[in-house]
């Protein structure tokens, strides 16, 4: 008899008393480093804000009414390619039928936690001032390696492969045809939904280009390509370390901060502060609570070594797959906030364009940042490839 084909279950997770108190115990036991004096963010992430963030973390942040919220979302977990896949499916307010299907891919240092605040105005835009017309059914993975999906045992997967999982886990979910949508790590895993399954994606939208690779003449850069190119190494010189250090040496990194809570939150907040736009006040994107539930998406599941082993897998994709062009409408909302945003000319080079906007404010988090312009930027660009996926 042939396999039964997979089966999602829905999955609600409860964090056990002992882990929170653990975690209490490691915040309070803190040994903190020193640090010159008005370093300020100079050097990394903020000592005197880290204090102030841990002190809450440790007595006053509640994950058990933040636990609660997620658990709102309709969270399933099925097994694909032998590993048990997390994410949130949920359906649109629509009649059946009429929503466009779409799959949304995070990136690092998140989870679905960076489209947690986008889904409902996707899904159901008539209550949120849009045109009921514009709905989605959204689904929202965890990589393999990232939040509650499983930790590959053997070696990572890239972004081509998990490309191949979303493709599967849409085929178990009885959508033929739909969109694709993603930035960081997620705009790399959206673009291979495009190139490796065309006949299923009627459209890839990605929020950033991600760091070039070109294996052709130099030469026949346009100028522009050639200033991003050097705007991306500069950028990789003073900010590029933690990427270094993913692509070459996780497991050594991840030692310390699958151990500490705090070493983990330094990791990560540092990065949510330099990547979003928020002119150097994190709580201005973020707030307290915010930033804490991502990270504790990270700590209670143990994988921020997993998380960053994609880095390592990414490293070793081979450079001809890096030139393949992606043929299916492609589009891009490039935020103003986010990092190294792409010239035209390269887009063009490397797409199918149909579409490119610079919405004034959100940056490498938009959807989390500035859920409702990113809603917008979505509904926009799918607008015109709805019927070719639900006619």
């Amino acid at each position: 008899m042939p396999d039964a084909p997979p089966r999602p279950e829905p999955f609600t997770p409860r964090t056990a008393p002992v882990a929170l108190e653990d975690l209490r115990t490691r915040l309070r036991a803190t040994r903190w480093p020193d640090t010159p004096e008005d370093a300020g963010w100079s050097l990394g992430t903020d000592l005197d804000y880290l204090r102030e963030l841990v002190a809450y973390w440790a007595d006053g942040f509640d994950w058990a009414a933040e636990e609660a919220a997620l658990a709102r979302l309709p969270r399933f977990r099925v097994r694909l390619g032998g590993l048990g896949i997390h994410f949130a499916h949920v359906r649109a307010a629509a009649p059946a039928g009429s929503a466009l299907p779409l799959v949304l891919s995070h990136g690092w240092p998140d989870s679905f936690w960076r489209y947690t605040k986008v889904i409902p105005l996707l899904t159901d835009p008539g209550a949120h001032g849009a045109d009921p017309a514009d709905a989605f059914d959204v689904v929202v993975p965890d990589m393999p390696g990232y939040g509650y999906s499983d930790r590959p045992t053997g070696p990572p997967l890239d972004s081509i492969a998990v490309a191949g999982l979303w493709a599967e886990l849409m085929d178990v979910l009885g959508y033929g045809r739909f969109g694709a949508a993603g930035g960081d790590v997620g705009s790399h895993v959206s673009r291979y939904l495009g190139l490796d399954h065309p006949d299923r994606v009627v459209a890839v939208h990605r929020m950033d280009g991600g760091l070039p690779v070109h294996t052709g003449d130099p030469a026949d850069l346009a100028p522009e390509e050639r200033a991003w190119f050097e705007t991306v190494t500069a950028w990789g010189r003073a900010e590029g370390a933690y990427a270094a250090m993913h692509r070459t040496k996780p497991q050594t990194a991840a030692f310390g901060l699958t151990d500490s809570p705090v070493g983990l939150a330094a990791w990560i907040v540092e990065k949510l502060r330099a990547w979003s736009d928020c002119d150097g006040d994190i709580e201005r994107s973020f707030t307290k609570d915010e930033i804490l539930t991502n990270v504790m998406l990270y700590w209670l599941t143990g994988t921020i070594g997993s998380s960053m082993r994609m880095y390592h897998a990414n490293a070793a994709i081979p450079p001809a797959q890096h030139a393949r062009r992606v043929e299916v409408p492609s589009g891009f909302s490039l935020f103003r906030g986010d990092i190294v945003r792409p010239p035209r000319a390269w887009l063009e080079r490397t797409t199918n364009l149909v579409r490119v906007t610079e919405p004034a404010r959100g940056g490498h988090f938009a959807p989390f940042e500035e859920p409702e312009l990113y809603a917008e930027e979505l509904r926009a660009f799918f607008r015109p490839y709805r019927a070719t996926a639900t006619g």
